[in-house]
């Protein structure tokens, strides 16, 4: 990389465009640049979770989902590039199946919460899912690999999954939705 990246302000965007990896300019609201900012958000998001206390096969395993998600950034800033593949979204089934094993079976919604950790893990689900529709937009008018958009869906079912697996490691149980507290208010 060298000195790559030496200089970080580079008021090249100031009239409200930026560079693509392939050398070509786009408006900073253009689609694709929508999808690598929710790409870039849920990477920071992912940082945010490995702050907290975790057991280190999770911490593991969402260390190389950073990486991934880096490398998904960059197929997405270089158009008709890929660099993720089958086997990535393969990977996240696995984790997912593995995490999942030992977790009570779910008779009832969940709500975001428990520990801290958990918490984030169900935030980073959601900034994941809006990273997927905004690939799913993006695809609509452009080429987007279909492991990419593979990808993101499985990694929002392994988050969800992450949450449940944090909130049992740390000796908490799922946050149930109340379903009948509406049922209750209404006979009031």
């Amino acid at each position: 990389m060298g000195n790559r990246l030496s200089k970080i302000t580079t008021r090249t965007g100031d009239r409200g465009e930026t560079g693509l990896g392939d050398g070509s300019r786009v408006p900073k609201d253009a689609a694709r640049v929508q999808a690598m900012g929710d790409i870039d958000e849920l990477n920071s998001a992912l940082g945010v979770l490995l702050a907290e206390k975790m057991p280190k096969a999770i911490r593991d395993a969402l260390a190389q989902v950073q990486h991934d998600l880096f490398d998904l950034g960059g197929e997405v800033c270089i158009p008709g590039h890929q660099m993720v593949g089958e086997p990535h979204v393969e990977r996240l089934e696995q984790l997912t199946q593995a995490n999942n094993a030992g977790l009570a079976p779910l008779k009832e919604f969940i709500l975001p919460g428990g520990t801290r950790a958990a918490a984030m893990a169900h935030l980073a689900r959601t900034i994941c899912r809006r990273a997927e529709r905004s690939l799913v937009a993006l695809g609509r008018t452009e080429d987007v690999g279909g492991p990419a958009r593979r990808y993101l869906n499985r990694l929002s079912d392994l988050l969800f999954v992450l949450g449940r697996r944090l909130n049992k490691s740390a000796g908490r149980g799922d946050v149930l939705w109340n379903h009948a507290r509406g049922k209750r208010a209404k006979k009031s």
